[in-house]
C-alpha cells in the first residue's frame, strides 16, 4: 500500500471511530486513513459510505485494513473495546477490555512503532495507563482524550450562563474523565479575566446567584455523557470533534494546550497514573505537562482522582 502523509489509523469502526473520521475527512487532516475493525463487513460498508463523498473534500485515500496496513502511520487512534453489559462491574469492564488491549497494543506498535497512540476506549484513563505499560512506549507518545470533551462541555455551559463566546473561555475539568473529575474554577477566565473578576462586572451579576448557577453547571458536565446516553443510547459527535482537535495538535506540531490524560510523575506526590492535566500537545505527542496552581479544594480534588484510579488499576492487576 502507499504510504499518504499524514496517515491516521482508527482501530474500531464503532460510532466514535466513525464519527472521528468523518470529521478528520471534513477537517482535511490527513491523506490517507487506514480503519480497522474485526467486523470485516461493517467495516467495508462504511469505508464505502466515506469514500463516495471524495468530490466534496480534500483528498484522502480511506481504506479497510488490517494491522499490516497502519504501517507508517503518523498516529493511531484507538476507539476498539467492549461497553459496560447491564449488571457488570466497572472492574469486570476493566479487566475484558485491558484482555483485549494485552492482544491489540503489541500488533499496533510492531507495524507502527513510531506513531502517537491516542486511547479512547472508556474507561479511558486506566486504558491508556494500560497502553502505556503494554506498548513500552514513553509516555509522551502515548495519551488519551482525557478531560478534553468534558472541558469543552464546561465551557460551552459557562457560554451559555455568561452569554460569551467559548472561544474567548478558558477553563478546565481535569483528573479523571469520570465521576472524580472536577472543574479548576480558581484558573477559569473569560477574555483574560478571572472569573470571579468577571462576575462583578457581568451585566446579569445583580440576578445572578453564582453559587448555585456554579453548581449547576458542574452537575451537568459531569452527568452529560449519562444524560446523553439515557436519550440517545451512546455518545460520539462530541468526543468525534475533540479528537479532531488533538489530532490537529499532533499533525500540525502545534503545541497546543488541551487536558489530554498523561502520566502523572510527581504532581502533588502523585506518579504513576493517567489523569487529565493541561499538556503541551505536538508532533512528539505530550512535549510537557503542565503542573497547575490549584487551590486547596481543587487539590484534594486531583488526589481523590488519582486514588480512585489506583485503586481501580491495582484490582485489575496492572
Amino acid at each position: 500500500m502507499e504510504t499518504l502523509k499524514p496517515k491516521i489509523s482508527i482501530i474500531g469502526c464503532g460510532n466514535v471511530g466513525m464519527r472521528y473520521a468523518y470529521a478528520a475527512i471534513i477537517q482535511g487532516l490527513a491523506r490517507q486513513i487506514v480503519i480497522v475493525d474485526l467486523d470485516r463487513k461493517r467495516l467495508e460498508g462504511e469505508v464505502m459510505d466515506l469514500s463516495h463523498g471524495a468530490p466534496y473534500i480534500s483528498p484522502v485515500d480511506v481504506r479497510a485494513g488490517e494491522y499490516a496496513d497502519i504501517k507508517d502511520s503518523d498516529l493511531v487512534v484507538i476507539t476498539a473495546g467492549r461497553k459496560q453489559l447491564p449488571g457488570q462491574t466497572r472492574i469486570d469492564l476493566v479487566r475484558d477490555n485491558v484482555a483485549i488491549y494485552k492482544a491489540m497494543i503489541p500488533e499496533i506498535v510492531k507495524h507502527a512503532p513510531d506513531a502517537i497512540l491516542l486511547v479512547v476506549t472508556n474507561p479511558v484513563d486506566i486504558l491508556a495507563y494500560a497502553a502505556y505499560k503494554i506498548s513500552g512506549k514513553p509516555s509522551g507518545q502515548v495519551m488519551s482524550s482525557g478531560t478534553v470533551l468534558d472541558s469543552a462541555r464546561f465551557r460551552f455551559l459557562l457560554s451559555k450562563h455568561c452569554r460569551v463566546d467559548p472561544r474567548n473561555i478558558h477553563a478546565y475539568i481535569l483528573g479523571e474523565h469520570g465521576d472524580t473529575e472536577f472543574a479548576v474554577w480558581s484558573k477559569a477566565m473569560i477574555g483574560g479575566v478571572l472569573l470571579k473578576e468577571y462576575c462583578t462586572v457581568c451585566a446579569s451579576r445583580s440576578s445572578c446567584d453564582r453559587q448555585f448557577a456554579f453548581g449547576q453547571i458542574y452537575n451537568e458536565v459531569r452527568n452529560s455523557a449519562y444524560q446523553i446516553i439515557e436519550r440517545k443510547g451512546e455518545t460520539s459527535y462530541g468526543i468525534g470533534l475533540a479528537l479532531v482537535r488533538i489530532t490537529r495538535a499532533i499533525l500540525n506540531d502545534e503545541n497546543a494546550i488541551l487536558p489530554v490524560s498523561n502520566l502523572v510523575s510527581g504532581y502533588l506526590g502523585i506518579s504513576d497514573v493517567y489523569l487529565s492535566l493541561p499538556a503541551i500537545v505536538n508532533r512528539a505527542g505530550v512535549r510537557q505537562v503542565l503542573n497547575l496552581e490549584l487551590d486547596e479544594a481543587e487539590q484534594a480534588a486531583f488526589r481523590n482522582s488519582a486514588g480512585a484510579l489506583k485503586k481501580v488499576i491495582r484490582e485489575a492487576g496492572l
